[in-house]
């Protein structure tokens, strides 16, 4: 598992299936039956991650829907998205990999 940094481009992996709740997102991990859920702010990651972003462009949508410090927001995400992947619920797609 690599570092994640803004640059970092992640994608939800297909060994999940989610549910949104009210605003708010239920994730179960497939393969280790393991159940996450996520504040509105997560669903709104967890639904930008749907398709491949970079983290710097998951940091942009979060800054325009959220009244939130771009540092701050990034801290925050890179956060969740380092423990999203420890849990095995996205892929960091390395740039070589392109």
């Amino acid at each position: 598992m690599g570092m994640i940094s803004e640059r970092s481009t992640v994608v939800v992996t297909k060994d999940q299936v989610s549910a949104d709740l009210s605003g708010e997102a239920a994730i179960l991990n497939l393969k280790t039956s393991t159940y996450f859920g996520l504040n509105t702010v997560g669903a709104s990651i967890w639904k930008l991650i749907q398709e491949p972003k970079t983290v710097s462009q998951i940091r942009d949508a979060i800054t325009q829907e959220y009244d939130v410090e771009p540092d701050r927001c990034e801290h925050d995400i890179l956060e969740l998205l380092q423990d999203l992947s420890k849990n095995g619920l996205i892929e960091i797609i390395d740039e070589k990999n392109k």
